[in-house]
């Protein structure tokens, strides 16, 4: 049995809200749409409201405590080092039938620059798992804290959909190349490596070619990655807005969902019943072309790479 197994069994065993939220995904109500030629699904998942409608303004975050910070964690909580950078947890409110957060060890800010190789590294040890990133105004509930989280590789519709879409090459270097994917609800730059320096180096080339707001500490992104038989896939999906206009409408027009990775990936959830009964395909078309990049700006990101 692996060190993420035995830690799962050990958690059920000993935490019980833990346990009972991963059983009560058993009966969880999904529903699924399909918007150009990708599949999206939309869970209903009241535990996820504490990271739906998590306040990460300046002010807030100053006034709370870290909740990813070893001393303020539940006391059943249980942990597994990993490469002495990062702690590995499993995540009490779940969306995976397998949902890990890896927060740093020192408390530093949620940043990805310099650390896509650790990505990649995590990638290659959970490789049952898809990583998936979320920028710190792109769904992170602690801004304040470095971590990734991970699922279960093959859950996110956007696993399989990536290879159906319109796939065309930006930038090939030894051992990597970049694709924009379009044709999917959402614009997504692609890098598949062989190794790591490649697709560190690959993605440094996107990330500085990105455009940032003068409000940001990084551009605006979600990323997921995953190893596929030895070899990287990382999907970058390059932002311009926290949450849609929907999230702060009022009455009938409101929609709590706060897009973040897992979203990106496929799978939107909703952790209002009411929410979830009324979204549609039209919803989930207009939130993406409000938080995500035009196709303009990507020939933009594509114009920077390619000189």
């Amino acid at each position: 049995m692996s060190d993420i197994s035995i830690l799962f069994q050990k958690q059920f065993h000993d935490w019980e809200m833990l346990n009972r939220n991963y059983a009560a995904l058993k009966s969880i109500k999904v529903k699924e749409f399909k918007i150009d030629s990708a599949r999206f699904k939309v869970q209903f998942n009241p535990a996820r409201i504490i990271s739906s409608s998590a306040k990460v303004d300046e002010k807030s975050i100053k006034e709370r405590r870290c909740f990813l910070c070893s001393e303020n964690r539940p006391e059943e909580q249980a942990e597994l080092d990993w490469n002495n950078d990062y702690t590995i947890l499993i995540n009490p409110y779940p969306i995976f039938p397998r949902h890990l957060t890896i927060p740093s060890k020192q408390h530093e800010p949620q940043r990805i620059s310099g650390r896509i190789a650790h990505m990649m590294n995590l990638a290659a040890y959970l490789d049952d798992f898809t990583i998936f990133y979320n920028g710190p105004r792109c769904g992170a509930s602690a801004p304040d804290h470095a971590h990734f989280q991970a699922g279960n590789k093959g859950f996110l519709p956007f696993e399989k959909d990536y290879a159906k879409g319109k796939m065309t090459e930006i930038k090939r270097i030894p051992g990597a190349a970049m694709f924009i994917l379009s044709d999917i609800a959402r614009i997504a730059f692609m890098i598949q490596a062989d190794n790591i320096e490649a697709g560190e180096e690959l993605f440094n080339i996107l990330y500085q070619a990105l455009p940032m707001e003068d409000i940001d500490v990084e551009p605006m992104l979600n990323i997921l990655c995953w190893n596929e038989k030895g070899k990287w896939i990382i999907a970058v999906f390059p932002r311009i807005k926290h949450r849609p206009t929907c999230y702060f409408a009022d009455g009938n027009n409101n929609l709590l969902i706060t897009p973040a990775s897992v979203d990106m990936g496929g799978v939107f959830i909703t952790p209002l019943e009411k929410d979830f009964n009324k979204v549609t395909a039209y919803d989930i078309k207009n939130i993406l072309d409000e938080v995500c990049i035009s196709q303009e700006t990507a020939c933009h990101i594509i114009e920077r790479i390619r000189n």
